[in-house]
């Protein structure tokens, strides 16, 4: 009986502190490039293969295939980068095959892009659902995107690649 509740109390600990840091853990930068952890990047290369492990012995679990991709950097080994795509689906890619340019992917079909950070403002576009678009200035709630030759501000919340409280001028 006595071991069952120390067991108990061992896994209720386990599940309100974790041994492993949370990668969102504000100052955690990269072993390698000392960049902030996790950081979003976006894919260099038309296509990608994700490894499972960070050497190109450890089987491809997968491959990306979608130039401009934005992608999160969770973790660095080497010349490796643990990402996730926007489902959190993801594994190890060499970095030669990532790009710092800064992308975001539309989570809205028709997301209207404004002359100006505010939703009265002209609209200059719409992007479909699934669209890459270049990432510009951000603010507390806005940023500004280009994309198919066409720019404009759309609400932060309507995008992914970019962090929620991220200023970017």
């Amino acid at each position: 009986m006595f071991r069952s509740m120390l067991t108990r109390a061992v896994l209720a600990l386990l599940l309100t502190f974790p041994l492993v840091p949370s990668p969102a853990s504000a100052g955690e930068v990269g072993a390698v490039t000392n960049l902030p952890l996790p950081r979003f990047v976006s894919m260099k290369a038309a296509e990608g293969n994700v490894r499972r492990g960070p050497s190109l012995s450890h089987r491809i679990d997968w491959v990306f295939k979608r130039r401009d991709m934005p992608l999160l950097i969770t973790a660095e080994h080497g010349h490796w980068r643990r990402v996730e795509d926007r489902d959190g689906m993801g594994g190890w890619v060499h970095y030669s095959l990532l790009s710092g340019t800064r992308t975001v992917l539309i989570e809205q079909d028709m997301l209207q892009l404004h002359a100006r950070p505010d939703p009265g403002a002209p609209v200059a576009a719409a992007l479909e659902l699934g669209v890459v678009a270049r990432l510009g200035d951000c603010d507390l709630e806005w940023c500004e995107l280009r994309s198919g030759g066409y720019k404009g501000w759309a609400p932060k919340s309507r995008v992914w690649g970019v962090g929620a409280r991220e200023l970017r001028d």
